[in-house]
Order: structure tokens, then C-alpha cells, then sequence
């Protein structure tokens, strides 16, 4: 089994001991930065000088300092900013800080397994990575609760960065919920696959086959709709609250005998293949070199396909029909605001 921590396993008083610095204040930093302030943490937010998150930052009562500023303030530096952005951070603002008794930490361990960020050898580098959003890491610290997270040491300098590391997760809240003991490779490998193979790639893949099949034998694009994409949610949620066998019971005898005899024909052994594919193009580095290489390079292969995927029918149609529906409190991606303000005509 697994190493489980609770509220139980922690001790608030190391993380409150320390000055934290939040770098960056996106989704998971907003939410790290207020909970820690509210668990009666030191905290301080680094963003650079044009960032437009400094004043929401600052609206919020929180210290906003330069990310070089913030590194050299804290004693712990917790780094959330986008994968590909890290290193040139860790390089130009974070690094010249580091010394002997400070403490690296993430929530993700793209960097760190895949060799762009190499601290060093004398201080704690850990993981907590909260499965939720930020939001909701937020909202449930609010309501007195905790999302579940991830908590992995990739050097302990100190010996003792895997207590720290859980203080920080009960300054989150995660603690309440529980904290899994994982590795920053595991962490990074299972992480990167179930996006490509299932949460996104899959997921995203399979909406738009559906689709497209029902559309080209003639049924109308709005039913096609409702069945393959809206649907979507009624069934991951079943799915989120009991699993599959709680999804299966709460649907009719027919679906779920649709489950069973169409399933291994969509998910056939070709693809259970590609999936092995795709694991081991994470495993071995060859993904995150090419997706390092496409940053470096402006990543005009990234924008293209997703202006590509953006024109896809089922998102032309998406903002119109959910635009019937104010109760999904329906949100707009960028990229495809014009085509909304037309369905509004």
C-alpha cells in the first residue's frame, strides 16, 4: 500500500517558521498563496514587474516582490509557473538565491524529471501537487475542507524536507483530505500520459469522432452535439463520485450493455498499443524534447493546430447551444469570441 498522510502526520508550525514565495499566481498559485496566508503562513507572491496578475495579487492583501526578489526573501520557494517557462525562471531568478537550508518546491515535476531545472546538491527539493484546480483547491480550504494531493522528495538535503513538505500540504488543507506518497518521475510520467491518452488527447479525440460520424450519416449537428459532448458531463460525474460500476447501476440496462459490447470495439488492442507508444515516448524524454524544442521555437506548430481545432465543427456549434443553457454558466475560449458575438445576432 501506498503511504497515506493526514492532518494528523503534519506539523503547521514548520511551514509557519518559514517565509514562502509563491512564484507565479495563475491558477494554483492564487489558491497556494491564500490558503498558506490563511493557515497563518509568511507568505510573498514573485511575478515579474509587467505581470497583469501583480494587482490582483495585491488586491487580495498579499506582498508582491520581483521573482528574484522573492527567491532571495524566502526560505522556501514554491515555483507554478507554466512547465515550459520554469527553467529560464530557475536559471535567471530563482538560482542565485539558492543556498544551503532553503527549500525547492512544485507541483509538478516536468523539470525536475526531465533534467531542465538541476538544483543544488545542498538543498530540499519537493513536490506537492494538489489534484484538484486551483479554484477548487481554494474553494474547498474555504468551506473547511481539503482536496487530495501528491507529495514526492527528490532531495533532502536536511533531512527533513518530507516533514516540511507535508506542513505545506496542511497549510493548503490537503492534509484533510489525504496526501499520497509518490516520486517526481512517477508523478510526471502518470501525469503527462493520462492527459495524452485519456483526459484530453483521448477525450478531446473521441468527442470529435462521434461527431463527425453522426454528422456524415445526416443527423442534425445539435443532436449530435447533446449526445457526444454534452452528455459528457453527466457521466464523468457519476463516473468522479462512485466509478464505473456506480455509473453502470445509475444508467438504463441498454446503455449499459452499450458499455460493454461497444467499448473493446472503440478501445481496441491497436490502441491499448498506441498508449503503450505514447508511455514510453514520456518515458524515455523523446515528448518533452520535442515540446521543449517547439517552445524555443515560438511554437508555431502548438498555434496552428490549435487554430485547427478551434474551427472543428462541434466547437463552432458548442457556444451557440450552450448559450441556451445559462445554468452551465457557460464561459468563452479565447479564439473563438467572434464566433459567439455572431450567434448572439
Amino acid at each position: 500500500m501506498a503511504n497515506l498522510y493526514y492532518d494528523d502526520s503534519a506539523d503547521l508550525a514548520l511551514i509557519q517558521s518559514k517565509k514562502v514565495a509563491i512564484i507565479g499566481y495563475g491558477s494554483q498559485g492564487h489558491a497556494h498563496a491564500l490558503n498558506l496566508r490563511d493557515s497563518g503562513v509568511t507568505v510573498c507572491v514573485g511575478l515579474h514587474e509587467g505581470s497583469s496578475s501583480r494587482s490582483k495579487a495585491e488586491k487580495q492583501g498579499l506582498t508582491v516582490m520581483t521573482p528574484g526578489q522573492a527567491a532571495r526573501w524566502a526560505d522556501v520557494i514554491m515555483v507554478l509557473t507554466p512547465d515550459t517557462k520554469q527553467s529560464k525562471l530557475y536559471h535567471d531568478d530563482i538560482a542565485p538565491h539558492l543556498h544551503k537550508g532553503k527549500t525547492l518546491m512544485f507541483a509538478h515535476g516536468f523539470n525536475i524529471r526531465f533534467g531542465t531545472i538541476k538544483p543544488p546538491a545542498d538543498v530540499d527539493v519537493s513536490m506537492i501537487a494538489p489534484k484538484a484546480p486551483g479554484h477548487r483547491v481554494r474553494e474547498v480550504f474555504t468551506e473547511g475542507g481539503g482536496t487530495p494531493a501528491l507529495i514526492a522528495i527528490e532531495q533532502d538535503a536536511s533531512g527533513h524536507a518530507k516533514a516540511l513538505a507535508l506542513s505545506y500540504a496542511k497549510g493548503l488543507g490537503c492534509t484533510r483530505a489525504g496526501v499520497l506518497e509518490t516520486t517526481f518521475t512517477e508523478e510526471t510520467e502518470t501525469d503527462l500520459f493520462g492527459e495524452q491518452a485519456v483526459l484530453c488527447g483521448g477525450v478531446s479525440e473521441l468527442v470529435k469522432a462521434g461527431f463527425d460520424t453522426l454528422l456524415a450519416a445526416g443527423y442534425q449537428p445539435e443532436v449530435a452535439y447533446f449526445e457526444c459532448m454534452h452528455e459528457l458531463k453527466l457521466i464523468v460525474d457519476l463516473i468522479y463520485r462512485g466509478g464505473l460500476s456506480y455509473m453502470r447501476y445509475s444508467i438504463s440496462d441498454t446503455a449499459e450493455q452499450g458499455d460493454y459490447s461497444a467499448g473493446p470495439r472503440i478501445i481496441t488492442q491497436q490502441t491499448r498499443e498506441e498508449m503503450r507508444k505514447i508511455l514510453g515516448e514520456i518515458r524515455d524524454g523523446s515528448f518533452a524534447k520535442k515540446w521543449i524544442k517547439e517552445n524555443e521555437e515560438g511554437c508555431p506548430n502548438f498555434l496552428a493546430t490549435r487554430k485547427r481545432e478551434q474551427n472543428h465543427p462541434v466547437e463552432q456549434l458548442g457556444p451557440k447551444l450552450r448559450a441556451m443553457m445559462p445554468f452551465l454558466q457557460p464561459v468563452i475560449a479565447p479564439g473563438l469570441e467572434e464566433k459567439a458575438a455572431a450567434t448572439k445576432k
